[in-house]
């Protein structure tokens, strides 16, 4: 004699696998929509899988530091070249200043979304300071806080080209060797990336 099936126990036992399927799919779509954010942010943090190559030619800033932390009070809004002299400016600081200005220049219609700016330690005076006056009208410039420049970039003594983004935050930094024509392409990629400024 065959044991019947019990209707009820049959129709219990889809409503549960129903009931699993719908769990594994909910966890599947949780899994997909938030695992690559939850990977990015792991990968940021730990330093893992990232990769070598770069598309930059500067140092990345990529701790949130701001103009201001370096010790530089301004409410630009826009993309800035900003130029750091701890100590005098000297040819590798005027050499900058120079650059600045023409890579602003070399963006062409895009010019009007960056400044150049220089910021000093000390006063700049006698010819340098005519020849800025008279030869960049549109170099902004501010006092140097050595203190918090020194804590900000602690053992950076020469001068500096920074590009700054129109929140104020410090995106890229170079050296006086730097090569034109690869921080203009910088600039631009930045330009081209971003919303603001």
């Amino acid at each position: 004699m065959g044991t019947a099936m019990n209707p009820a126990s049959t129709s219990e036992a889809r409503p549960r696998k129903s009931r699993r399927r719908g769990r594994v799919q909910l966890i599947l779509v949780f899994l997909v929509a938030i695992g690559p954010m939850v990977l990015a942010t792991a990968m940021y943090k730990l330093k893992f899988w990232v990769p070598e190559s770069r598309s930059y030619h500067g140092e990345l800033i990529g701790n949130g530091e701001s103009r201001t932390e370096l010790g530089v009070q301004t409410d630009e809004k826009r993309w800035q070249l900003l130029v750091t002299a701890p100590r005098e400016c000297d040819a590798d600081c005027q050499q900058l200043v120079y650059l600045a200005r023409q890579v602003q220049i070399g963006l062409g219609r895009d010019a009007s979304r960056a400044s150049h700016a220089l910021t000093t330690a000390q006063p700049i005076t006698g010819e340098y300071a005519a020849k800025l006056t008279h030869e960049y009208p549109q170099l902004q410039r501010y006092p140097l806080d050595l203190k918090r420049y020194q804590r900000m970039a602690p053992g950076i003594e020469l001068p500096q080209l920074w590009i700054v983004d129109p929140h104020g935050n410090l995106v890229l930094r170079y050296g006086a060797e730097v090569n034109g024509k690869d921080l203009l392409n910088d600039l631009r990629q930045l330009l081209k990336l971003s919303n603001i400024g």
